[in-house]
């Protein structure tokens, strides 16, 4: 990856970290979860609104690093209006992107913002910070009643 797009990657995570997109509290989510990561302490919520398969509304709380912050904010970006079906296939491959499985270019860039992510893949520390909040909304689409953690 170039400097310029490394440069740009990382403006795009500290202008999600600042201003994050869907950081509020769902009043009557359907589906809901929390995620931690003792380890470095992020802490994530994670609610939605679904109805006929369809990601009507998302949003999340919670406090952490920059890379876990804008993950959860371009993520829920991402995922508004999606069906439950997209989402399964864009949680699959951003798990793919940040653990060095997904390496093909066309496909790489296919996932859009989500592609800044990519660079996370080379600082194992760093994926879990990426991927908690991924796998909180997989545990939410999922009813999982337990906390989810990274560790």
């Amino acid at each position: 990856m170039n400097e310029e797009l490394k440069e740009l990657y990382q403006q795009v995570i500290i202008d999600h970290n600042k201003n994050p997109r869907n950081f509020r509290k769902i009043e009557l989510p359907s589906h809901h979860s929390e995620g931690f990561n003792p380890l470095c302490g992020d802490h994530v919520y994670i609610y939605l609104d679904v109805a006929n398969g369809v990601i009507r509304d998302i949003s999340f709380e919670g406090n952490g690093c920059a890379i876990s912050k804008s993950s959860a904010s371009i993520m829920t970006a991402e995922l508004k209006g999606k069906t439950l079906e997209e989402a399964e296939v864009l949680f699959q491959k951003f798990h793919e992107l940040v653990t060095g499985k997904l390496t093909d270019e066309e496909e790489i860039e296919k996932l859009g913002k989500l592609s800044i992510f990519q660079g996370v893949r080379d600082f194992p520390v760093r994926v879990k910070c990426a991927s908690l909040p991924w796998h909180t909304l997989h545990a939410a689409l999922h009813d999982q009643q337990t906390a989810v953690s990274t560790e």
